[in-house]
């Protein structure tokens, strides 16, 4: 996972001209943490600082209130301008794209930036919007039946990105 962020951060820090103008943004909560880490590591390769952010887009799924019993809100947190920003939005695993959707029209409602990027640890394909990664750190192509989980321990050791197999049991999925 190290080196998947390490190759990530080198990647923003070389396309990104003006450090200063740059600000990487999380969704919550794995999206945050790579954030996190990434901010770090861009700023180590840069010698410049990188403002940090978090986005919640609970209730900007579309799904809300249809496939969640109970949503829970998180906190959105830009303490920076995003207007005239150029912003790396970070997730760990990209899908049908619909989260990212939601991550916009969440940004959108505090500003207008210069850019949205977009930076994944793992790119499992199989896209419902036309949205598509500037940065990942993995790619696989998976089925409808198997699941992308990012396990992100705090140690390097306890870190992992699995793939699993959905197998239909009786009763369920038919």
């Amino acid at each position: 996972m190290e080196s998947m962020l390490s190759t990530m951060a080198n990647q923003i820090a070389d396309r990104s001209t003006d450090t200063s103008r740059v600000a990487l943004v999380g969704i919550r909560t794995g999206g945050y943490e790579l954030a996190r880490r990434l901010r770090s590591l861009v700023q180590e390769k840069t010698g410049g600082s990188v403002p940090l952010g978090a986005v919640d887009i609970t209730l900007y799924r579309d799904d809300v209130f249809v496939g969640l019993p109970k949503p829970q809100v998180g906190t959105t947190e830009l303490p920076f301008d995003i207007n005239g920003t150029s912003i790396v939005l970070v997730d760990d695993v990209l899908y049908t794209g619909r989260t990212v959707r939601a991550a916009l029209d969440a940004l959108n409602d505090y500003g207008r930036p210069t850019k949205v990027e977009l930076a994944i640890l793992v790119d499992r394909g199989r896209r419902e919007l036309p949205i598509q990664a500037d940065y990942v750190g993995l790619a696989v192509e998976t089925t409808e039946d198997e699941s992308v989980k990012v396990n992100l321990g705090g140690e390097p050791s306890k870190e992992s990105v699995v793939l699993r197999g959905l197998e239909k049991v009786a009763g369920k999925n038919g």
